[in-house]
């Protein structure tokens, strides 16, 4: 446990020292800006679909350009010697990356509190955000593994945003009412992200957010085991081995 909390307070300072995490801070702005802006008072339906783009799309983003920053080090070419498990090594990007979020959720919702009006459970909404950027941490892993640089796993992650996030967000706002789609929907994994936000304002029934909540936990479990298995083979690649 000290270990984990050595390796997760150094991924911290690494993600400082990147300036990944002013720039999550940044990000952060950009959507109490936009909360700014919004013409209502009562923001709960507009905060689940900022939170939605921020922790899946910041979680995976962070992952690849922490890694991508190790890699020009040589810092990953060290872990094939070091006495770091791999859990611990993957675990401690996640959380690192998981707390960037919570810091984000938290101003988020202050702003939201202090100057406009907002009925959502904050500790609900906090486990979403937990679990979805623990998922999508995993998914930053896989577009790492699989590209060569920083620009190419960015160029992964907007496929990935372009066919599973926005339509996605597309029929959350309303802008697209078809039940067979919405349906077909549930088979990917922004989908259940979208229904665990959106549950924290209430009145969703209970089976949509029993289904979503089982989905991402099997789908992580899942996705670390493969993460898990394939780092050897990324860390032995990059070592030149």
């Amino acid at each position: 446990m000290n270990s984990f909390g050595t390796l997760l307070s150094g991924e911290l300072q690494r993600m400082k020292k990147y300036n990944i995490l002013t720039v999550s801070f940044l990000v952060a702005l950009i959507w109490i800006g936009v909360l700014y802006f919004v013409d209502i008072e009562d923001i709960t339906s507009v905060v689940p679909l900022l939170v939605f783009i921020d922790a899946t799309s910041m979680s995976m983003l962070m992952v690849g350009a922490t890694m991508f920053y190790e890699k020009q080090e040589g810092t990953i070419k060290t872990l094939l010697v070091s006495p770091i498990s791999k859990s611990e090594y993957i675990l401690a990007k996640a959380f690192a990356n998981i707390t960037s979020n919570i810091i984000t959720i938290i101003l988020i919702y202050g702003y939201a509190k202090i100057f406009k009006e907002i009925n959502l459970n904050f500790f609900g909404l906090l486990g979403s955000v937990i679990l979805i950027a623990f998922f999508h941490s995993l998914v930053g892993f896989i577009f790492t593994y699989n590209t060569k640089d920083f620009t190419e796993m960015l160029m992964g992650m907007m496929k990935y945003i372009f066919i599973f996030a926005i339509p996605v967000l597309l029929e959350q706002m309303g802008l697209i009412k078809n039940k067979t789609i919405d349906k077909i929907l549930y088979i990917i994994p922004t989908k259940s992200s979208s229904i665990l936000l959106k549950s924290t304002a209430g009145g969703l029934e209970s089976w949509k957010i029993w289904f979503s909540l089982i989905y991402l936990v099997i789908a992580s479990i899942l996705l670390f085991f493969i993460v898990w298995k394939k780092f050897d083979d990324f860390a032995i690649k990059e070592s030149g081995e």
